[in-house]
């Protein structure tokens, strides 16, 4: 099975990086991109997100190999069913969302009887629209394939090298593992920003100035990851509700430890869950999954030409 020709709708951060790396290391295949918004499709074209920005869905997937679906995973059935009666029998669905079980339930309503294989490239940055995609976004990151149980094995095999091809290192996981493991590496680390951003401008003590002007290094991160797109992360949450829920309720025992720990002038219990921690950030660089250099390469972040953090 070959891919020779996809639809992208969707043409924000991930679906135009996705249109871009196409154009950059796929020159023989050809792209159709839609997106609800007539805004984004007019400078998707002017960027050259796809090779023809359409004004439908249908006219967008009409003779594609494969689909992406690169909306927030609470839009996902709704373009599913609006591509529906257009989507030719043999093409491949796929997606982009952070979550996947919820994700996989929706295209199978949608488009019941499909080649639907829920995929999730390992990458972003806290940018979103037109303007935020960029070619080099998936090399050396991870993309994850939870095919379900009956997938034909040809089109798993297909969509694997399809992301390969764009830079990725492809994994196939279970849905259900895929969403504890996200929950513990990106959903937790997201909710825990917004809320610390949140709790930082609702002090009374501290004026929005000061946390402005006097922001360390680590709030500094904090911000970079609240900045993200609200609408995208708000049906993440309520997508992957049961999983971050579970890892919300580990993570408050272990904070409730940690507490107890300061209260207690327990330095031993700090000191050893400091370099337990610190081992996982070193093991994280060998693995080439984030910067070594001196505060964290941010000189050169805000340049489209290199990926940004993990979602």
């Amino acid at each position: 099975m070959t891919i020779e020709r996809v639809a992208i709708v969707g043409l924000g951060l991930l679906g135009g990086s996705v249109g871009l790396a196409i154009a950059e290391c796929l020159p023989g295949v050809t792209t159709t991109g839609y997106d609800a918004d007539p805004d984004v499709r007019r400078r998707a074209a002017e960027r050259g997100l796809a090779g023809t920005v359409c004004d439908t869905p249908a006219e967008a997937v009409r003779d594609a190999d494969l689909v992406l679906f690169c909306v927030p995973v609470g839009a996902m059935e709704a373009a599913a069913r609006a591509c529906a009666e257009a989507l030719p029998p043999a093409a491949i669905v796929s997606d982009v969302g952070s979550s996947k079980a919820a994700v996989g339930e929706a295209l199978a309503r949608a488009l019941p009887g499909r080649r639907v294989i829920p995929a999730h490239p390992v990458a972003g940055t806290e940018r979103s629209g037109p303007d935020a995609g960029f070619a080099s976004l998936f090399r050396q990151r991870w993309c994850i394939l939870t095919p379900p149980a009956d997938a034909d094995p040809a089109a798993v095999d297909a969509l694997g090298q399809f992301w390969e091809a764009l830079g990725a290192r492809v994994e196939i996981m279970e849905a259900a593992h895929h969403d504890l493991v996200l929950a513990v590496t990106s959903h937790i680390p997201h909710l825990i920003a917004y809320t610390i951003v949140g709790t930082a401008s609702d002090l009374e003590e501290v004026t929005r100035s000061e946390v402005i002007k006097y922001s360390a290094g680590g709030f500094r991160d904090f911000t970079r990851i609240a900045a993200s797109d609200p609408t995208m992360w708000r049906d993440v949450f309520l997508s992957n509700r049961e999983a971050v829920l579970e890892m919300l309720g580990r993570f408050t025992e272990d904070l409730t430890a940690l507490q107890r720990a300061i209260r207690r002038g327990d330095g031993e219990a700090l000191f050893d869950l400091f370099a337990r921690t610190r081992e996982i950030r070193r093991s994280i660089l060998e693995q080439g999954q984030d910067d070594a250099r001196p505060d964290f390469g941010r000189a050169d972040h805000a340049s489209p030409a290199r990926p940004g953090s993990a979602r």
